[in-house]
């Protein structure tokens, strides 16, 4: 392992992978990934329903989530020469109550005053649009330009583009520490003892992001939270929506093949296995939650088979959204990371802006709101 370059970015997530791969297609020759386990995008990269969702996000968030979806996804597949299996054919957020209706109202007018396409649809909409959801159904927010795409695929574009570009990737490579010199972060110590340097370090580890920044006197309140996701077996063509709910009981769609995609939230968090570094099964309890929260709401699923279940951890801040930038006090750092489970969809921005950042460029928007210093800012 070369012991020193220009951009050392820890984390070979999706957002690690396309910061790289940006950095190097604007010119930047010495680039290092690390990532700590044995395969890139082993996290939650490779664990999610591919959400590709701009409803429903919180109006800080909301801004990069509308920005990879006009500027970003739709050429993406060209961009990576894969198919990232992007589909833009709506998001509906179902609600079962009047309870969930004010809730997605909420949601739906906040998205809307910051510019989005969306907007609440009634219970003969909401069937028009997708006849195959439950009739316990009363509602939903809709918007159009929401859609899905395939996580495994997007990010290994990410990674070969990157690597064909000269970027150097190394796997089993933990991270231990940051240290400074003369007051700027420049080092890299390795769990096998060696050290490396860079000019600048990008810090998108996921939650490992906490204990790693940690080491040079940075705090983000974040906590490791378990989603679960199943893929069934193929299925009739059914419909192109991604679906979500009110009380987010799940979340998923279907696939170009047939198979349906879904993920939730674990739940019985003490039955799964506490090694962060392994976990990636899904309990029978776990799991049987998730399916009847599925039938609840597309009743033709009842039956159907699942081949496939794991699970993964979400790094979550806690106040619900990521943190971007660099930190006043930690010179030479740079960090992206507490994504909340739902940092694939905006994962294409985030790295590009990730490189203007590093370059010391404006970025395609402001950033301000996402900054580390908010979390003293809350405390002051």
């Amino acid at each position: 392992m070369k012991k020193t370059a220009d951009v050392i970015i820890i984390g070979g997530g999706i957002v690690g992978c396309a910061s790289a791969y940006y950095l190097a297609k604007a010119g930047v020759k010495d680039i290092i990934v690390l990532e700590a386990s044995r395969s890139i995008g082993h996290g939650g990269s490779s664990r999610n329903g591919g959400g590709v969702r701009q409803s429903g996000r919180d109006v800080r968030e909301l801004p990069i989530a509308m920005c990879a979806v006009q500027k970003f996804w739709p050429s993406l597949s060209d961009e990576l020469g894969v198919d990232t299996e992007y589909t833009r054919q709506g998001n509906i957020r179902m609600g079962k109550t009047e309870a969930h209706l004010r809730k997605l109202d909420t949601l739906t007018t906040n998205c809307r005053n910051m510019g989005l396409d969306v907007r609440m649809i009634d219970r003969k909409e909401v069937h028009a649009i997708n006849p195959y959801l439950s009739d316990q159904v009363i509602g939903a927010s809709f918007c159009p330009t929401d859609g899905h795409a395939n996580p495994l695929t997007t990010t290994l574009g990410y990674y070969i583009r990157a690597l064909e570009k000269g970027v150097r990737f190394y796997t089993d490579a933990r991270v231990m520490a940051l240290e400074k010199v003369r007051g700027q972060v420049r080092k890299v110590r390795m769990e096998d003892g060696a050290v490396l340097e860079a000019d600048t370090i990008l810090l998108a580890a996921g939650y490992a992001s906490r204990k790693i920044m940690n080491t040079v006197g940075l705090e983000v309140p974040m906590y490791d939270e378990i989603d679960c996701c199943l893929v069934t077996e193929m299925e009739p063509k059914m419909f192109p929506q991604m679906l979500g709910c009110a009380d987010a009981d799940f979340y998923g769609h279907q696939t170009r093949h047939g198979s349906f995609v879904f993920g939730a939230v674990a739940g019985p968090e003490m039955l799964m296995d506490e090694d962060t570094d392994t976990v990636n099964f899904a309990h029978a309890a776990t799991l049987g939650a998730s399916c009847r929260a599925i039938e609840g709401y597309v009743p033709l699923l009842k039956n159907a088979k699942i081949v496939r279940s794991w699970t993964g951890w979400c790094d979550c801040t806690s106040d619900g959204v990521c943190v971007l930038g660099r930190p006043e006090e930690t010179p030479g750092l740079v960090l992206a990371c507490g994504f909340n489970g739902h940092g694939f969809g905006t994962a294409p921005a985030v790295g590009y802006m990730m490189a203007q950042t590093i370059l010391d460029e404006q970025t395609l928007i402001d950033l301000s709101p996402l900054r580390y210093e908010r979390f003293q800012e809350m405390i002051g």
